[in-house]
């Protein structure tokens, strides 16, 4: 079981990524599958509640490969950690299956207090690199995560996120029901032109002041129009009001 399981995140690593070779490429050349190997040692060792030794374990494979996974940390299968220098996984982090990490992803947590911590991320999420993403949220499966960005809420599954804070800049399609689901997205971010939320921000303000503007506009005309229904009487009162009284 062991082996076959192996066997399986070496693949898992050939299917999202094109430079890999060869098992032995990966197996031989790959941090990302070294990093885990030692990070599934340390897990069981922490299991067993021998926590110095896995934690001890824990920087020896930090030090070898610049990914620093925590024992305790929940990981699924097929883990795939790309290029992986700086990747952080906090204690408390939990990962689903086929999840993508890349290189300067941090997994981390927000509170000093003990407990559930660090996030919850579901099968299929891709992290871009230098993403961090923070506190004990949950990043819905599929979702995908945009280089540099940084995740502070909880992320709908099958969106992407990009910004600080991150935001929602498109929902991915749907499957076609009964159609094998081929696509992957690399760091998280399509190739396609994705919405700058911000300038869509601005624009809708931008609408509204033109709105505003145009109300405002027809306000001064009615007013000025009804300034001048009125301004005959009044300039007659006070013409009268002005006019000398009549000698007896």
């Amino acid at each position: 079981m062991f082996f076959k399981n192996v066997i399986d995140d070496i693949d898992s690593m050939m299917a999202r990524d094109p430079a890999a070779k060869s098992r032995w490429d990966v197996v031989f050349s790959y941090p990302g599958f070294h990093a885990l190997m030692f990070y599934r040692m340390t897990h069981r060792l922490w299991g067993w509640r021998l926590q110095f030794l896995g934690r001890l374990i824990s920087q020896i494979g930090r030090w070898l490969t610049g990914i620093e996974i925590h024992p305790g940390a929940e990981i699924g299968r097929r883990l795939f950690i790309d290029h992986g220098m700086g990747v952080v996984v906090g204690e408390t982090a939990i990962l689903g299956d086929d999840v993508t990490l890349y290189q300067g992803v941090t997994l981390g947590g927000t509170s000093l207090a003990g407990g559930k911590r660090h996030p919850t991320l579901e099968n299929g999420v891709v992290v871009g690199a230098g993403a961090q993403v923070l506190g004990p949220l949950t990043v819905g499966t599929g979702a995908r995560i945009g280089a540099n960005a940084v995740v502070l809420k909880d992320v709908p599954p099958d969106v992407t996120m990009v910004g600080i804070p991150a935001r929602v800049v498109q929902p991915r399609p749907k499957p076609v029901e009964g159609a094998r689901a081929t696509e992957f997205c690399a760091y998280g971010t399509p190739t396609a032109d994705l919405p700058d939320p911000v300038a869509r921000a601005i624009d809708g303000l931008c609408d509204q002041v033109t709105s505003l503007q145009a109300q405002v506009k027809d306000l001064e005309v009615r007013l000025e129009e009804a300034e001048k229904r009125t301004s005959g009487p009044d300039q007659s009162v006070e013409a009268l009001s002005d006019a000398p009284l009549p000698k007896n």
